[in-house]
């Protein structure tokens, strides 16, 4: 496929760069035409050296080729991001101030536009006339993202993520509307603020439980679903506490940490904060040893070893059974099916059994669930029933499950703020 990539002189272009990064690893021939503005934020030498094709923004550069035509005929799906307030603008009345403009006057291709700003300047009237316009003349118009934008501000018209916008592009390519090009119903899904008053505990990660001085029983959570929620639950205005149990990633500032090991150090953790809201996303071990070896256990020669474990507290439980009015708690099962049941059968037996107000299932296993790739889960209710579904990025699946939170909370007639 042949992308034709505008970027606009917003500071979010350095995304961007990621986009570029990923269609390349697809498989595609990738042009970039930066505006004048945009090389202010990200150099031309970036965009040449990942894309491999030069990277001009001048109409008048290269002109026996007549590539401010050329490139418009010959792209088969254009993608601008970020698209600023000025840009689209221009698009909206037709107008060819440079490369960019000129490519896409003079292509038929689908156009996906992908807007990044400052929020008064997202939800200024004449902005929404122009994303109005250009979506009545078959342009798709990514909505933008809720978050921190640039200085102190926070709001809608942030960038969405680069795996967002590859995926959104992916869509539209095969014909389809991306989930992120439809506008939010008014106070869900996202909406900046929604969260203001409440007090959200998060676990992330995953526990270790030793087994002598140098290993441990843990397992493969990166922690990174339980930092995406953190980071959507402070856009959205709440109060967020994040205990980490052995994870190495970074949290946005306004954030309380604790880091913890064990699950009896995470059980405790959890304990000492009051909250509105408990959301378990950490992984924590079913079993811990029965003795844990003061040196560095040794081969002996008999080939091998007899470990005995014994189980640890079913925190969730006890968060349910001790729960005080008012007070959400949310857990998560990662799951695999066997010869008894399916994974989903699974998850649904765990919510009966562990009676929380929302239970977060992922299928796990053969490259699913774990680490940096994109994300599936179903939401069930105490009883096993389905309340709600969510794919893509960890990101996108945070704000699905805090939005699943919030409806919870309003069926039962508690809000905290």
């Amino acid at each position: 496929m042949r992308v034709l990539l505008g970027v606009t002189g917003g500071v979010a272009a350095y995304k961007v760069a990621i986009v570029l990064r990923r269609l390349k690893e697809d498989g595609h021939v990738v042009r970039v035409i930066p505006t004048r503005a945009s090389l202010e934020f990200v150099g031309r030498a970036t965009w040449e050296a990942l894309s491999g094709l030069p990277a001009t923004s001048d109409t008048f550069e290269n002109v026996p080729a007549v590539e401010h035509v050329r490139l418009g005929q010959q792209a088969d799906i254009v993608l601008v991001a970020p698209a600023t307030a000025d840009f689209l603008a221009q698009l909206a009345h037709g107008e060819a101030r440079d490369l960019l403009g000129n490519a896409l006057l003079a292509t038929r291709a689908p156009v996906v536009v992908a807007p990044a700003m400052h929020t008064e300047m997202w939800e200024k009237a004449s902005t929404r006339a122009n994303v109005e316009t250009l979506r009545a003349r078959g342009v798709t118009v990514i909505e933008p993202a809720v978050g921190r934008l640039t200085g102190p501000d926070s709001g809608p018209g942030r960038l969405p993520e680069p795996e967002d916008l590859v995926a959104a592009l992916y869509a539209v390519a095969e014909g389809a509307v991306p989930a992120e090009a439809r506008a939010p119903e008014a106070g869900i899904r996202g909406a900046w603020g929604d969260l203001s008053g409440l007090s959200i505990v998060i676990t992330a990660g995953g526990t270790h439980e030793p087994l002598d001085a140098v290993r441990f029983l843990g397992n493969r959570s990166t922690g990174l679903q339980g930092f995406a929620l953190a980071e959507a639950a402070r856009e959205r205005g709440a109060t967020v506490t994040v205990i980490a149990a052995n994870v190495a990633l970074p949290l946005g500032e306004g954030i309380t940490r604790v880091d913890v090991e064990t699950s009896a150090e995470l059980a405790e953790a959890v304990r000492g904060v009051d909250s509105d809201v408990v959301i378990m996303a950490a992984a924590v071990a079913d079993f811990r040893p029965r003795a844990i070896a003061a040196t560095k256990i040794k081969k002996d020669g008999t080939g091998g070893m007899t470990l005995e474990l014994v189980e640890t507290e079913d925190i969730l439980a006890s968060l349910v059974r001790d729960a005080t009015q008012g007070r959400t708690v949310v857990g998560f099962a990662a799951e695999t099916g066997d010869d008894a049941a399916s994974a989903l059968d699974h998850a649904r037996a765990k919510a009966r059994r562990k009676g929380a107000d929302l239970l977060v299932f992922n299928p796990v296993g053969g490259g699913r669930g774990f680490g940096d790739v994109p994300n599936e889960v179903t939401m069930l209710d105490a009883e096993g029933n389905e309340v709600g579904r969510a794919t893509g990025s960890k990101l996108a699946v945070a704000h699905a499950v805090l939005d699943a939170v919030l409806a919870v909370r309003t069926e039962s007639g508690v809000r905290g703020d």
